[in-house]
């Protein structure tokens, strides 16, 4: 009895091992069956992939190289003429992070971005869910709203900052003047710390508010009528109905435009630097602009600015994966 069992645990240990065998050499076959079967699917994604990975996949990459260097104009390769002068910088490991995070402009620039996104976004979804529960009505000329509301985000991003540069300017701009006609003094827009945030934030959201408006105005659409129906027929006020129907029915649209808005906005280079080049001195600079100004300007510091992109990038990483794990608790797949 005992011999026989030996045998057929040998047989099955046998068959077994065979059988992984198998598996293992069936693996080749089967990816290129995987790949003989998708190979238009392959083929149809390798362009956008190869895109993607030059555009942005090599830049990235480098950026991290240069943020681990020394790398400035002054030591960078470059070619003058028929001279070619090799490049000088060095390794030097962390300490670009290590400048940047102890230093407090890092820090009062992280403050300036965090409010200027938080107002900015705030007001965005704000307006912009008034403006669609208003254009998700009956009214008469509703196409024409839509389209008057929607022309700020179709304008240009540098035409529109040049609009608000010159309804700012202190001397001949529309705003001044419309304060004078009203017997108010001029005020400063562009010259004072705070009146610039004001203008800016002001700016961003006028840019910024069609997007949500028509975001949130599809998600509006997508919620059923019968729900109000019933909702009114069962008594609920107004607000009620707003609470309990229209806030959860847009739960999935505003968590992605959110998000989107978030990330854009935090990345916002156009409107603060075309109209106010981060001043008056740097009270505007957000941290996008001040890793230009590092770049671009003055002596350039190539591996600074590659640092600063590179913790930026970093922030807001984490910001969207605390974002993820925040709508995963509360039953949001996303």
């Amino acid at each position: 009895m005992a011999t026989t069992t030996g045998r057929a645990s040998r047989t099955a240990r046998d068959g077994t091992a065979g059988a992984h065998g198998a598996r293992g050499r069936a693996r080749p076959g089967s990816v290129r069956r995987f790949l003989s079967r998708h190979w238009y699917a392959w083929a149809m994604t390798a362009p956008v992939v190869i895109v993607v990975g030059v555009l942005v996949g090599w830049p990235l990459i480098r950026g991290v190289y240069l943020s681990l260097t020394d790398a400035t104009e002054a030591n960078v390769g470059r070619t003058i003429g028929v001279n070619i002068i090799p490049a000088k910088y060095q390794f030097v490991g962390l300490e670009n992070y290590v400048g940047i995070l102890t230093s407090s402009l890092f820090w009062e620039r992280l403050a300036w971005t965090a409010l200027w996104t938080v107002v900015c976004i705030g007001l965005h979804y704000g307006i912009g869910l008034g403006l669609a529960m208003m254009l998700h009505r009956r009214l008469r000329f509703r196409s024409a709203y839509r389209v008057l509301l929607i022309l700020p985000w179709a304008i240009p991003g540098f035409v529109a900052a040049f609009i608000w540069r010159y309804l700012f300017n202190s001397d001949y701009g529309v705003i001044n003047a419309m304060l004078k006609a009203a017997g108010l003094g001029t005020v400063g827009w562009l010259d004072d710390p705070t009146t610039a945030k004001i203008a800016v934030i002001a700016v961003n959201v006028w840019v910024g508010v069609p997007f949500m408006m028509v975001a949130l105005l599809g998600g509006l659409q997508s919620i059923p009528a019968e729900l109000y129906e019933a909702a009114e027929v069962d008594g609920a006020t107004p607000w009620q109905r707003f609470r309990h129907i229209t806030i959860p029915g847009l739960r999935s649209v505003s968590s992605t435009v959110v998000l989107l808005g978030t990330i854009w906005t935090f990345n916002l280079f156009s409107v603060i630097f075309l109209i106010t080049r981060g001043g008056p001195g740097t009270s505007t600079e957000i941290l996008v602009t001040y890793a230009f100004r590092e770049a671009f300007t003055g002596v350039r510091n190539y591996s600074g600015s590659a640092a600063w992109g590179v913790i930026i990038l970093a922030l807001l990483v984490v910001l969207a994966a605390v974002y993820r794990r925040a709508l995963r608790k509360q039953g949001e797949v996303w």
